[in-house]
């Protein structure tokens, strides 16, 4: 698996397809999330992405400060059905707030998501970083 770490402008017509089909896919499709997911914001970001043979297999776009909020802030966090179950998404986590910290030299990180996962983030993903 290869983990991948691109601007907008970096990502080519096919990854940046990949990446709208699967987010779709899982936010809008699987989990009935009926909102905007081509929202404006993806210009902005960093994409961080696992791909297996051409393939999204998982996937998180850091946003800097003052596109979703005052705080960079880390979003759209996916992890394809079959390869649910081996810690990618942890992966993606630990990776992005290594990135985060040593290349943005951002110290708070804005994480919202959906209620279920709270435990996930505050247990697995703790790095020393304000969870509220």
């Amino acid at each position: 698996m290869n983990f991948k770490l691109k601007t907008f402008n970096q990502l080519t017509n096919q990854e940046l397809y990949a990446i709208l089909q699967e987010r779709t896919n899982v936010f809008v499709v699987e989990q009935n999330c009926p909102y905007p997911e081509v929202d404006g914001k993806d210009a902005q970001s960093y994409h961080l992405y696992i791909e297996e043979n051409g393939e999204i297999v998982a996937y998180l776009r850091i946003l800097p400060p003052g596109v979703s909020y005052a705080e960079l802030s880390i979003g759209r966090v996916l992890v394809k059905k079959e390869y649910r179950g081996q810690r990618l998404a942890h992966e993606l986590m630990v990776r992005a707030l290594q990135f985060i910290s040593d290349e943005l030299n951002e110290t708070t990180v804005k994480i919202q998501a959906q209620d279920y996962l709270r435990n996930f983030i505050i247990v697995n993903i703790t790095l020393g970083t304000d969870t509220s």
